[in-house]
């Protein structure tokens, strides 16, 4: 941006790209860079102005959804294109991001990097960095495999709340997400809960996640759209429920929205009897709970594959 090109910041959902736009603004608060974002939370005035600006180059940085991907957004002269959360754009999208590409600079970003992305990176199509050192003052997230007991998760709750923090708890079926709900409720009464899903309305989805944000409510029972990044530091404890029905990415990913400030953080993966497991869930439950016990999580498992070669990692 300051060498006169612009960036463009492309995200998979409209919460993520208001906090990443909050949080551009606060850091670019003292250069001389207009920093804009694009979704369908935005109002048409602001979009049209920040349409406006990217095509006469007054707008250096602009951060969005795949808003951004339209056929009428116009750059006048991109330089870099960062993809946030790559495993979460489809083929059409990327489709349209190679039109973009054109003599610019790439940047793609995840925590769980797909399998056509580790194979140009071992092929030297595409260039790796693995960050595997944590900010200052992050502890490793203690991750334990729990049965539902409904002592230790009112005990949990109680105790996270003490220490002024905040709870998810996922539960990936809407059909009993009420029912869920009303369990924790009576567990903790004193506790006040929110629910969220994917087929609430747009508009009262985003209201629910910027008020947890906004600590308005202490527990979000909620399916898996909070693994998109979400980035809330006060919550440090996770529930996820039964959690030998996700893929170990998919776990690691709802992992990561805990632990993110200095604060201890704990995931409770509950799940039935390991008698009552498939083989490969008892794969992936036990895999988490190893490399969490490493304390790096998935950067120690992306290194063992690396060690081992492409045949073990393609495979």
């Amino acid at each position: 941006a300051m060498e006169g090109q612009q960036v463009a910041v492309v995200v998979p959902t409209t919460l993520l790209a208001r906090q990443h736009f909050r949080v551009f603004s606060q850091r670019f608060e003292d250069f001389p860079v207009r920093v804009a974002q694009l979704s369908r939370l935005v109002s048409q005035k602001d979009v049209n102005t920040t349409k406006a600006g990217l095509e006469d180059g007054t707008v250096d940085i602009v951060i969005g959804t795949h808003a951004l991907l339209g056929k009428d957004i116009q750059f006048q002269r991109l330089g870099l294109l960062i993809i946030d959360e790559e495993q979460h754009f489809g083929v059409k999208h990327k489709e349209k991001i190679k039109k973009l590409r054109d003599n610019i600079h790439v940047l793609t970003l995840t925590a769980t990097p797909i399998p056509r992305t580790l194979q140009f990176s071992l092929m030297a199509a595409r260039d790796l960095s693995l960050i595997t050192t944590p900010p200052p003052n992050r502890h490793p997230i203690e991750t334990s495999v729990i049965r539902f007991d409904s002592n230790l998760i009112s005990q949990s709750i109680r105790y996270e709340m003490d220490r002024g923090g905040q709870v998810f708890f996922v539960n990936n079926k809407i059909q009993n997400i009420e029912e869920i709900s009303n369990l924790i409720q009576n567990l903790v009464p004193e506790s006040r809960i929110a629910v969220a899903h994917g087929r609430l309305n747009g508009k009262t989805l985003e209201s629910l996640m910027i008020k947890f944000i906004n600590k308005e409510f202490d527990v979000l029972v909620s399916t898996t759209i909070i693994e998109s990044g979400l980035d809330v530091p006060n919550a440090n404890t996770i529930f996820i429920n039964n959690a030998n029905h996700f893929g170990l990415s998919d776990l690691h990913q709802m992992r990561g929205r805990v632990g993110r400030s200095n604060k201890k953080a704990f995931c409770y993966l509950i799940t039935p009897e390991y008698s009552n497991m498939t083989d490969e869930a008892k794969k992936r439950i036990t895999a988490l709970d190893y490399y969490s016990e490493l304390g790096s999580g998935f950067n120690i498992a992306m290194k063992d594959l690396e060690i081992r070669g492409a045949g073990d990692l393609l495979g």
